[in-house]
């Protein structure tokens, strides 16, 4: 592939500032009703607990979730549900966070079983009840191929909406209904951390792997581009569990540091003085004949912008990635819709560290398509002073520059 444009990328130490209400990352984002700048999707957990369920309604022909227990046991069940309560244990044990169930006790509601066998009934807001639920039998067209499981998430673009059961929200973006669904159709098996280490399991998906992924959906992180993280879009190989294993002492063990960042960035912890850091720009090309030559005011003012790039912040001393976000572009209150202009904004590092960044567009594994969903929610075709979200740019070659002395 022939990619003509480059960007200056100067690697250099980076001095940490306190970071403003978070809008880093690639997260989901509702636009409000009637137009505006995209918010954070998010739960409010001022208020309420938490309601989570699932369904025991279990496949049975063919039976596609292997556990180490005889089917259709009460030991079966509870195999079963320690693998969902040690994953929403992975979130919730993350420290810097409102999420944590240590410094905050009681923001999630004890998960309860329901016996509905469609008790995922959120395919459009007037289905959807308001309760959050996963499901292990239920069948839907969202099942295309290569899909293993998938989340639907219903949110408010106002002030005051609602869906079955849950209250009205206090803000847009307020999650009022996320329901997880596992494919049932005998195409893909899932088995739980025990039955994994079975013969039998080692063709079968780790049920904790996926489970972890999509309760990152819920908290309303979208993918990652970091390979490491559990929120890259692709799920381990059958039989294999990729990082360590939640334990007592480390629950949120199997995420990388990419995947606490963003939690970090939708739910700070007011008291965190550690993740305090950020680092923001905007990602231009090298070529200075390639900057903008329109008024400011064209709609193609920021085409020479690079948009959808993942910038990533690495410890300089370790080598280790500890978050990454994508140029995607700046919104003013004041100014809506969404500015293009390749703005990026990393949230929630560790300070007491020096950073190094690098760019890249987005042409391995993980491509523009697997974070559709998230950029195309940056516009609003429904809302006044919309926007189009333009294409990922994926055609330029990195160029590194020198640290300033």
């Amino acid at each position: 592939m022939n990619r003509t444009l480059a960007f200056a990328l100067a690697v250099s130490l980076v001095v940490l500032i306190p970071c403003q209400p978070a809008t880093a990352y690639l997260v989901d984002t509702t636009v409000p009703q009637g137009g505006g700048c995209p918010q954070p999707q998010l739960f409010n957990l001022s208020t309420t607990p938490l309601n989570r369920r699932w369904s025991v309604a279990l496949p049975s022909s063919p039976a596609t979730l292997l556990t180490s227990a005889s089917a259709g046991s009460n030991a079966q069940l509870d195999e079963i549900e320690q693998a969902i309560t040690d994953s929403f244990g992975v979130w919730t044990g993350i420290t810097g966070t409102t999420l944590n169930s240590t410094t905050y006790p009681g923001m999630l509601a004890p998960l309860n079983r329901v016996t509905t066998a469609d008790a995922c009934n959120n395919d459009t807001e007037t289905s959807a009840d308001g309760m959050n639920t996963i499901c292990f039998n239920q069948s839907s067209d969202g099942f295309t191929d290569g899909v293993l499981a998938f989340t639907r998430v219903i949110t408010a673009n106002v002030i005051g909406a609602s869906v079955g059961n849950s209250p009205p929200a206090q803000f847009v973006g307020q999650i009022l209904d996320a329901d997880t669904l596992f494919r049932n159709d005998g195409q893909a098996t899932f088995a739980t951390p025990s039955a994994l280490a079975t013969p039998q399991g080692q063709g079968a998906y780790d049920l904790e792997s996926l489970l972890i992924h999509e309760l990152g959906h819920w908290f309303a992180l979208d993918h990652s581009g970091v390979w490491r993280s559990i929120m890259f879009p692709f799920a381990p190989p059958p039989g294999q569990f990729l990082g360590s294993r939640p334990t007592v002492a480390a629950p949120d063990a199997p995420l990388a540091d990419d995947d606490r960042a963003g939690i970090r960035s939708l739910y700070p912890d007011p008291n965190d003085s550690v993740n305090i850091g950020a680092i923001r720009g905007r990602i231009v090309p090298a070529n200075p004949f390639a900057l903008a030559t329109v008024p400011a005011t064209s709609p193609d003012s920021y085409v020479s912008r690079i948009f959808g790039a993942q910038v990533v912040a690495v410890d300089a001393d370790s080598g280790a990635v500890i978050a990454a976000a994508f140029s995607l572009g700046s919104c003013a209150a004041s100014n809506p819709p969404m500015q293009f202009d390749g703005s990026f904004d990393i949230e929630r590092l560790p300070i007491g560290h020096s950073y190094l960044i690098y760019v890249e567009p987005l042409v391995g594994l993980a491509t523009p398509a697997d974070f559709s969903g998230a950029l195309d929610d940056l516009c609003s075709s429904s809302s006044a002073g919309s926007c189009t979200t333009p294409a990922a740019n994926t055609n330029f070659n990195p160029t590194f520059l020198p640290a300033a002395p």
